[in-house]
């Protein structure tokens, strides 16, 4: 297990650098949580807080970090790494093929054979051997991010963003991988047998060259992945090879044309930049109801109404930031009827905890999910201290900026604060995308996957995550799982801790800084983002595209309307008291805002 506790306190992903040959290993870049010499008493003891706490919740950290959704779906494990051997030039090298879509090594687990943010289904299943290993995203794929300090090291951000993923790029690398086997074949059944040969060539070949080329000998606290396990693996995946084969190359075809729909649906004009796809973005409402609408095909009726399954607005955003959960967790009204004060998300459309993070599970359509995933996600990120800004803080400019941030930010900015806001100026295409049959879908399917009555092991005891919500029982209450359509037309003003991390702003990632956030006159219309770099005066990942880069890609905010960096721009009145949002005439005390930001 890993040891997040670092020496000094406890004394006080892109698309860059791929090689073509699956079988070479590229260096990785050190990746450290090492405490700088620096720091002020406040940053130490905050590291120290986290430190404890992550070591305390050990087990709900692998949960969030290492387990896949699903023990019995999936994407299988040799086919996922037998991709680079297809199609070497669509992915990267054997030590990490997936650094082309954001994904890199994990340095806490050194030697581990996937990338940080894929599960391998064996790490839950009590008979390691019962069935072939299964992978999927983790939630540490879109919430395990990267930053890198001022000595050149990179510092991983948990339960942050991961600015490098592009899940778009996976499905599409996927699928172009599969189209380079049956080229223009249309029969299924011929492509099929040409993707299932190509597939066991692959295998052989690699069974022929490197005999630890799955598992590559790793050996955890969790599990064994020996020789022996490997050959046991292969073995057992070829008594049924064909039909395993074909069920994921048809999933990842049928995921690619489904989201095609939704590209034709909600960004026509913009399609071809669309599947490039976005990193550390996603429309996750359009790509979880594309598996509901890929089965809605074969019929009829399906195909009639089957529009109407995909959201009615475009949907993409930025990754969240997903730690200190406790300051967004809604109250019970006076008679245990609604849930109000509250909420994650952009807009707060899913109050409830456990059921926010079924609906990240549940966006990859797999079956069998595993809600223990959610439940000790659950757990982890309640209370999960947000990381430490890792750069010099000037304390007497943020004692400055602290009385601005009270008199302009924080009445809204506050913990517990369920009002949805729709007078900002922001694009609202991201609180439009839920309507009332994928509000009614989503929670007969929540409701399908975790009842008040659904019991899971946890600790070693039988345990219901969805009995109740604080303290009070969800019994006859499921309608509570998703808010009504009309009560999230607009965004949430989320508590501000760790905001450096989050950058670029806005829901959309229009803004890169908050400089220029507050600074609206000043916003580029284009910039870079995912840069791993930090612009430690105008707080926000480097993003100056005058500037020489070779990670990171160009976001143009006028290529569609819903990259609009408008919003936030204008000072505004609630009752008799006007906030300053626009900060234009106050350069100084936007400046000393910004060093009181950092401590957050």
């Amino acid at each position: 297990m890993k040891n997040y506790i670092t020496a000094m306190a406890l004394s006080c992903l892109l698309l860059q650098g791929c090689g073509n040959n699956p079988l070479e290993a590229p260096e990785a870049p050190a990746v450290v949580n090492q405490v700088p010499a620096n720091w002020s008493q406040d940053q130490l003891q905050r590291q120290t807080k986290k430190d404890q706490y992550l070591n305390k919740h050990q087990e709900a950290y692998d949960w969030f970090s290492r387990y896949a959704f699903s023990e019995i779906d999936g994407v299988p494990l040799i086919l996922l790494k037998l991709l680079p051997v297809i199609a070497p030039e669509y992915w990267g090298g054997k030590d990490n093929f997936l650094k082309v879509v954001g994904l890199n090594n994990d340095p806490a687990t050194p030697g581990y054979p996937l990338a940080i943010g894929i599960g391998i289904s064996t790490m839950a299943r009590d008979d390691k051997l019962g069935n072939i290993d299964y992978t999927s995203f983790t939630c540490a794929a879109c919430h395990i991010g990267r930053v890198r300090t001022d000595n050149g090291e990179l510092k991983l951000i948990e339960g942050g963003v991961n600015a490098e993923f592009n899940i778009v790029q996976y499905r599409v690398k996927v699928y172009q991988t599969l189209k380079k086997v049956f080229k223009d074949e249309t029969n299924a059944t011929t492509k099929n047998e040409l993707l299932v040969a190509a597939f066991m060539d692959a295998l052989k070949t690699i069974e022929n060259v490197d005999p630890q080329y799955f598992y590559e000998n790793y050996k955890s606290d969790l599990v064994d992945f020996s020789g022996s396990y490997e050959q046991q693996q292969i073995a057992l995946f070829k008594t049924d090879a064909a039909n395993t084969i074909t069920k994921f190359t048809t999933s990842a075809e049928n995921e690619y044309l489904s989201y095609a729909a939704l590209l034709n649906k909600n960004y026509s004009g913009f399609q071809k930049q669309s599947l490039k796809g976005f990193a550390g973005m996603a429309d996750a409402t359009g790509i979880s109801t594309t598996s509901a609408y890929s089965g809605l095909q074969d019929s009829f009726f399906g195909r009639l109404f089957s529009s109407y399954i995909l959201p009615p607005a475009p949907g993409l955003t930025d990754f969240m930031s997903v730690w200190e959960q406790n300051k967004r967790k809604a109250s019970w009204d006076t008679e245990h009827k609604s849930l109000i004060n509250g909420g994650g998300q952009w807009n707060g459309n899913i109050p409830i905890p456990m059921y926010r993070n079924l609906a990240a599970q549940l966006t990859l359509g797999l079956e069998g999910n595993d809600i223990r995933v959610s439940a000790f996600g659950v757990e982890l990120l309640d209370g999960l201290p947000a990381t430490v800004y890792p750069f010099d803080v000037d304390v007497t400019l943020a004692q400055q900026g602290q009385k601005l941030f009270s008199d302009n930010c924080a009445q809204c900015h506050q913990p517990h604060n369920g009002k949805i806001y729709d007078n900002l100026g922001t694009n609202p295409d991201r609180s439009f995308v839920v309507n009332w049959i994928i509000r009614k879908g989503g929670i007969e399917g929540f409701y399908k996957q975790c009842s008040p009555d659904t019991e899971v092991d946890m600790y070693g005891e039988m345990q219901k995550p969805c009995a109740e919500f604080d303290g009070v029982s969800l019994k006859g209450k499921k309608d509570l799982i998703m808010s009504p359509d009309d009560q999230h037309h607009g965004y949430s003003a989320r508590p501000l801790s760790g905001i450096w991390a989050q950058a670029p702003f806005l829901h959309n990632g229009s803004v890169p800084t908050l400089y220029h956030l507050l600074m609206p006159q000043e916003r580029p219309q284009s910039f870079i983002k995912s840069r791993l770099d930090y612009d430690s005066q105008l707080l926000g990942f480097a993003w100056d595209k005058q500037q020489s880069f070779t990670e990171g890609y160009l976001f143009d905010t006028t290529s569609f309307p819903t990259f609009s960096n408008h919003g936030h721009d204008k000072d505004i009145k609630e009752g008799d008291k006007v906030f300053k949002l626009n900060w234009s005439d106050d350069k100084p005390g936007a400046m000393a805002l910004i060093e009181y930001l950092k401590t957050l």
